[in-house]
């Protein structure tokens, strides 16, 4: 995922001006404009962490002119306590910056953990399934949180509404039945997948024979998703569509639905229920 260094910019501004408000009052009276100073962002838990947050940390500090060095970067491993980025500039900078930029790098380095613990713990037991994020997500902060899952080893799904089309229960009891939603939805553009929600075994059957891309089991028991999977195989319909099963899906249930080798495992916890991680920022006169 990427997004231009001056559109990555203009984001991060906006979430430092919201803290920000009309000016850090505090500092202001206490702290020189011309005082320099040093500082580290240093992580404070008690287990390894999968980093993610370091580009859009730096990329802040860095249009507020300070300086940076870090011996780490998105994606990989960091052991507990270690020092994460090393900072130079204006004090007053730094203090301004400082509960924004732990407020990104806690929260994403969160998601991403988690993201790459269940999708390891999936595929050690030889499961092709992907975990996947859900819309749950902060708002204003959706390609933030979704970034974070997709460097924690998960798929993103959708960002926004125009993605693709995804027909659910409520847009059923409107439309009237499962035909007449695949009929209508086959009318945008070819460019888009059509996935439709269901809620039992006849459902996925009829979806899966009208010509749906992906079928997302809905609130399906474990048991009940293999069976569907295990009837549309029979039917020669398995390898025709994708199968994402959803709802209340947490990390302790995951591999209950992995060992039935659906494509998509939707995870709303990736995003709604993360703990963030601890860091702090300690100034170095």
């Amino acid at each position: 995922m990427y997004l231009s260094k001056p559109i990555l910019q203009r984001y991060l501004l906006r979430f430092l001006e919201v803290d920000l408000g009309l000016g850090d009052i505090t500092t202001s009276v206490l702290i020189s404009s011309q005082t320099k100073a040093s500082a580290k962002i240093v992580l404070k838990e008690a287990k390894p962490v999968f980093l993610a947050g370091l580009e859009e940390v730096i990329c802040l500090l860095e249009a507020l002119e300070i300086k940076t060095k870090s011996a780490y970067q998105d994606g990989v491993w960091a052991k507990p306590h270690v020092e994460l980025i090393l900072l130079e500039g204006k004090a007053r900078d730094i203090l301004v910056a400082e509960r924004t930029v732990l407020n990104i790098l806690m929260r994403m380095t969160a998601i991403a953990t988690m993201t790459k613990n269940i999708q390891d713990r999936i595929k050690a037991i030889g499961s092709r399934s992907k975990v996947a994020a859900t819309r749950k997500t902060l708002p204003g902060f959706i390609y933030f949180d979704k970034k974070a899952v997709a460097i924690g080893g998960g798929d993103t799904h959708r960002f926004h509404l125009e993605d693709a089309i995804l027909i659910k229960n409520n847009h059923l009891i409107l439309v009237g039945s499962i035909a007449e939603a695949l009929k209508q939805a086959r009318r945008t553009s070819f460019s888009k997948k059509i996935e439709i929600e269901v809620s039992n075994l006849e459902e996925a059957l009829i979806a899966a024979t009208l010509g749906a891309d992906i079928i997302m089991l809905d609130n399906f028991p474990p048991k009940m998703v293999g069976e569907t999977i295990n009837a549309l195989t029979q039917k020669g319909l398995r390898e025709k569509v994708l199968i994402e099963v959803s709802g209340r899906i947490t990390p302790e249930t995951v591999l209950d639905y992995a060992i039935y080798n659906p494509d998509i495992i939707s995870c709303g916890a990736l995003t709604h229920s993360v703990r963030a991680i601890d860091v702090s920022l300690k100034i170095e006169k």
